[in-house]
């Protein structure tokens, strides 16, 4: 059995030093990820049987592993479905049907022991499940999904800050990025690469980005200083919020698969408050903490209900792009 142990005080004083750390074999792909991917293997059944009904695909194509069977379903469809799949609500436009999954596959990983052991390990005892999450299906970019233009729908994540993607009102909150690959994430298949101790420089300037939300002109990165980061299944990456980060491009044939979660202090502004988060550890008081998976599905289906009744367009965009940096 596995045991349950935060992280050394070696390693919180590389992630303070360094912004990031890499923690090999932190999580049991087994015990800990595989009933991850067979929760996602129902989501995408339902959504092929969905496309299919609905003539949008000729086949479910059930006879094929996971990976293959989304990359036909999206670009059959011509869509890249990443919504389906996503544990947060988009940044905009969100309706009364915008896709979302909330199973307890995923409730189950956000309040992980050893996640938050190591959470404990950084940013004490208080620990909030920050709404700023996700999971990242990222289809090959030579199978991937193409606009009318023939450009990429879903590349390379630009380079950015996690503190450059939530209000300012959250600018001095602790908040820690826990990512990690359902499956081996080696450099061909669109790993992260991150800009060592690029932490100390403070928040840097983003601009919009289109679909591709907000990212740091490659004018101010230190390029020439970054590392990528190849990980394999039951690696954790524990990430400071203003670590300059991207990914490579998925050369490879296969889908990239990862979970970024986020963890704040109990006290602190998520910089996300129309979402829902929830107390995953309290040692002050237990009783605080919340362990049903259906209420926390719950407490996103009801903000996706309310968001869709008052109308919206954004809610998170900070950056208007008139800076000169964005020229």
């Amino acid at each position: 059995m596995m045991t349950i142990t935060g992280l050394t005080p070696e390693q919180v004083a590389e992630f303070n030093r360094e912004g990031f750390l890499v923690v090999r074999d932190y999580l049991d792909p087994v015990a800990d990820l595989d009933p991850i991917i067979q929760e996602y293997e129902g989501v995408l059944d339902a959504l092929a049987g969905e496309l299919y009904a609905r003539g949008e695909i000729k086949s479910t194509y059930a006879e094929l592993e996971f990976s293959e069977r989304l990359i036909q379903v999206c670009r059959e469809s011509g869509r890249v479905l990443a919504q389906h799949f996503d544990f947060s609500l988009p940044q905009k436009n969100i309706k009364a049907d915008t896709p979302i999954w909330t199973g307890p596959a995923v409730f189950n990983v956000l309040r992980h022991p050893r996640i938050l052991d190591a959470m404990e390990s950084i940013i004490g005892p208080e620990i909030y499940s920050n709404p700023v999450q996700h999971v990242r299906l990222k289809l090959p970019e030579s199978r991937g999904v193409q606009d009318e233009a023939g450009q990429l729908i879903q590349g390379a994540t630009p380079w950015h800050q996690d503190n450059g993607v939530v209000l300012p009102e959250a600018d001095e909150t602790d908040m820690i990025t826990v990512w990690f690959p359902l499956w081996d994430s080696p450099v061909e298949s669109g790993c992260l690469q991150v800009v060592p101790r690029s932490h100390r420089e403070g928040l840097v300037e983003h601009c919009p980005l289109g679909a591709a939300g907000a990212g740091i002109p490659r004018k101010l990165i230190a390029e020439n200083k970054a590392v990528p980061l190849p990980m394999k299944r039951g690696d954790v990456l524990f990430l400071h919020r203003r670590t300059c980060h991207g990914s490579l491009p998925n050369l490879s044939d296969r889908v990239r698969w990862s979970f970024d979660l986020r963890y704040n202090p109990i006290s602190q502004p998520t910089g996300r408050k129309a979402f829902p988060g929830f107390v995953a550890r309290s040692r002050a008081n237990p009783a605080s903490e919340l362990h049903d998976a259906a209420v926390w599905s719950a407490s996103w289906l009801e903000t996706r209900r309310r968001i869709a009744g008052e109308g919206n367009e954004t809610f998170f965009n900070r950056w208007d792009g008139k800076s000169e940096a964005c020229a």
